[in-house]
């Protein structure tokens, strides 16, 4: 298929990126200026990002209890991939499979020959053929899109300012003369925290739009992956809320986010499943117009 670029979906993230980066400066020089230990610092941060540039796609699948499955243990898992990604003009990506009943799936990997594709077994046993086909297109969308790669990286710098938040504490109480100095970083962390937080969310709710285009468009189904949407809310609405806890983290990267309450719904990382479902179906109405799908 002829894929065409989103240039919406490409500006922001440059744009975040751009925005991270600025961020990543401001917090090396607050931690220097901190712990007054500038190689400390970069060695700190360079070893974190390149470890996690390297295993992100393996700590993703551990976070989550997956594992690789071969095409004997789940042959038509596999078939679906390979066609899909065969369709999609891209390298089969790693099939994994987590035993979890939250019916669920999420892309993950450094790049397009590096990445993952994992699917819950409430998933496999909730959806239909043609409702499984439009979420691994969905996914095998996020890979051709490369948003997979920012998000990991995006997710990197939020995650350490928290830690920060969290426990710089500890380090104020060594020295007296010091203590001004670790308030400060942990000001200046909270303040890079909810930036990020807010950029992460913004790039990951527009992403969703992208790849659900693109994954209706590799399959020719918009109303598979629409259909596939709406049972899968439905389906997590009803799981009990501490089964659900441990996966939240991931929510950024799962096809339906994890959420529960008031602050679930703030921080929410993707559009409403009912707006996504209209869009499909404007979509399915433009290809059997026979126009086109109009970017």
């Amino acid at each position: 298929m002829e894929w065409q670029p989103d240039w919406g979906l490409r500006s922001r993230m440059f744009l975040t990126m751009l925005l991270l980066g600025v961020l990543y400066v401001v917090f090396l020089a607050v931690l220097w200026e901190a712990f007054q230990n500038l190689l400390l610092v970069v060695v700190l941060f360079g070893s974190f990002t390149l470890a996690q540039f390297l295993f992100s796609d393996r700590l993703t699948l551990y976070s989550m209890g997956a594992r690789e499955v071969d095409p004997a243990e789940y042959p038509q898992l596999h078939r679906s991939v390979d066609r899909l990604a065969q369709q999609a003009d891209l390298p089969k990506p790693t099939v994994a499979v987590a035993d979890s009943d939250v019916p669920n799936a999420f892309a993950t990997g450094r790049s397009q020959r590096s990445a993952a594709v994992c699917v819950t077994t409430g998933l496999l046993s909730t959806l239909t053929q043609e409702e499984l086909d439009g979420v691994i297109a969905h996914e095998l969308a996020h890979i051709k899109n490369r948003d997979v790669m920012v998000m990991t990286i995006a997710s990197f710098l939020s995650t350490i300012a928290f830690l920060i938040v969290r426990w710089g504490w500890l380090f104020g109480g060594r020295r007296r003369e010091g203590g001004a100095s670790i308030a400060v970083a942990i000001l200046v962390s909270l303040l890079v925290w909810v930036v990020s937080f807010v950029l992460i969310r913004t790039l990951s709710r527009y992403r969703e739009y992208a790849a659900d285009r693109g994954g209706a468009l590799i399959t020719g189904n918009p109303s598979a992956l629409a259909s596939a949407l709406l049972r899968i809310d439905d389906s997590v609405s009803e799981v009990p809320t501490e089964d659900l806890r441990e996966q939240a983290e991931m929510n950024a990267f799962f096809i339906i986010p994890i959420r529960k309450g008031a602050i679930g719904r703030l921080a929410r990382t993707h559009p409403s499943t009912e707006r996504r479902v209209e869009k499909l179906r404007e979509l399915e109405r433009e290809l059997a117009s026979g126009a086109g799908p109009m970017r």
